[in-house]
Parts: structure tokens; C-alpha cells; sequence
């Protein structure tokens, strides 16, 4: 097999992986609960490079709170074998009354809507540390490609 009919993996940019968080609606954040990690999948919006949050309070997440966490989102196509992961590592902050209005309205203007049911008035920024994406896609040459043998 040719170097053409593999995948090919690539490093994205800062800038694509911000457009691609800017874009995106349902991410998931890993924290560590009892010594393991535990992935949960919710709604997020953008504040700049801040990923919003909103929680329930006591549940996991709200407990993440001064904690370092990381945050993913991906896209994938199954056709064609392609796909990207944006990965951000950073340190969860709940909103408090004690921050700055600005901060309170900006956060709550990202209009970030849960999908889970219940009480989701804790409002939670991810403060980005690092930022990471990567991306797999076909090699050049992918396609469907049936010899003679195909047919008997």
C-alpha cells in the first residue's frame, strides 16, 4: 500500500481550532472525580477563548469549580474515514456575585441554553491554558476501487 491510500494525520492551528469551538454547541468536559477521570457531555458557548458553561449547582461539574479540567469537541465523517478534535485544557471558575458586572453580563450574554432539565443557573468559564486540534483525513488516492476479482 502507497503512502497515498493512507490517512494522513495534521496539527490544526489556534485560529482553526477557536472557529471550530466557536461554531460547535455540545462539547464535553473531563474532570476527576474519585481519583478517575469522567467525561461528560453538555451544552457550551463562547466568551472570546472562554468556553461557558451552565450547571446545576452540587452536581460533578459545579464541584469542578477552581479545578483544572479539560474540554473537547469533535466532528467525524464515517464515509470517508475523516474527522478533527479540538482539545482545551484550562481552570473552571463558577460566576459569583462577587465578580465583576461586566464578567456576569458578558457571561450570561453568550446565551449558552442547556438541554438537561432542572435548576441550570451556575454559570461556569473554562479559562483556557493550552489549546490543541488535530485532524485525520483520507489519503489522496481513498476511493472504492474493485478489481476483476470483485465480480466472480
Amino acid at each position: 500500500m502507497s503512502n497515498k491510500d493512507e490517512s494522513t494525520f495534521g496539527v490544526m492551528s489556534p485560529s482553526e481550532c477557536h472557529q471550530l469551538l466557536g461554531a460547535g454547541t455540545i462539547g464535553r468536559i473531563g474532570v476527576v472525580v474519585d481519583g478517575y477521570p469522567l467525561i461528560i457531555p453538555l451544552n457550551y458557548a463562547m466568551d472570546g477563548e472562554t468556553v461557558v458553561v451552565r450547571t446545576e449547582p452540587g452536581t460533578v461539574v459545579a464541584r469542578a469549580d477552581q479545578t483544572r479540567v479539560s474540554f473537547q469537541i469533535d466532528g467525524f465523517d464515517p464515509a470517508d474515514r475523516s474527522g478533527w478534535s479540538v482539545l482545551m485544557r484550562g481552570r473552571a471558575q463558577a460566576l459569583t456575585v462577587e465578580d465583576r458586572d461586566e464578567l456576569i453580563e458578558r457571561t450570561r450574554a453568550t446565551g449558552v441554553t442547556p438541554w438537561a432539565p432542572g435548576d441550570r443557573s451556575l454559570w461556569i468559564r473554562i479559562e483556557p491554558a493550552d489549546l490543541s486540534g488535530r485532524r485525520i483525513k483520507p489519503g489522496d488516492d481513498l476511493q472504492w476501487s474493485l478489481g476483476y476479482a470483485a465480480y466472480m
